[in-house]
């Protein structure tokens, strides 16, 4: 039996779960998401939780249990808490600001690059050089994330770049003066 697919979700005040067809849609103080799932994965709401099941333990129906779950618990998540993702810009000169309803990057290129969010993502700069990126869909916040870190990824030699909040990025040493 899979270890993460067995688990309820247990359900907080406040949060609507409804299934249509294989479209499961969880309402709550944030928001509103809905994700389709597998046909043959079956699913048990009451009042206080979420039970998933499947048919049969092939393999095929262990890995779609596992996931579903998973999928139903971030909506869940994200419709009561939210996600964020922190990243930090280093390097001499690098900075971000907020323009209207753009972020403008210097990143040591020789344009700056507007980056125009989503609806659904809130993205708050500290600084010159922390960025936030907070949403109710985990998806979308790493997406945007992952968007913003693939602007100038961080390099192994200076360390130089944008990098999530707590990566750690391997140094190689530079050239060493000839014998």
């Amino acid at each position: 039996m899979s270890r993460i697919g067995k688990l309820p979700i247990p359900l907080p005040k406040g949060v609507k779960v409804s299934r249509s067809g294989t479209q499961i849609t969880v309402e709550g103080p944030k928001g509103r998401l809905s994700e389709k799932i597998h046909p043959s994965i079956q699913t048990e709401i009451t009042d206080n939780e979420i039970l998933i099941k499947r048919p049969s333990n092939v393999k095929y129906y262990q890995a779609l249990h596992g996931l579903s779950r998973a999928l139903i618990a971030n909506m869940v998540t994200g419709v009561t808490e939210g996600f964020s993702k922190e990243l930090e810009i280093i390097g001499i000169g690098y900075r971000v600001e907020k323009t209207g309803k753009g972020i403008t990057f210097h990143l040591g290129y020789s344009h700056p690059i507007v980056l125009i969010p989503p609806d659904e993502v809130n993205i708050e700069i500290k600084g010159a050089n922390k960025i936030t990126i907070s949403g109710f869909n985990k998806q979308v916040v790493g997406q945007v994330a992952a968007q913003i870190r693939s602007f100038r990824p961080p390099e192994s030699y200076k360390g130089k770049g944008i990098r999530y909040a707590g990566e750690q990025i391997r140094r190689k040493a530079g050239k060493t003066a000839g014998a």
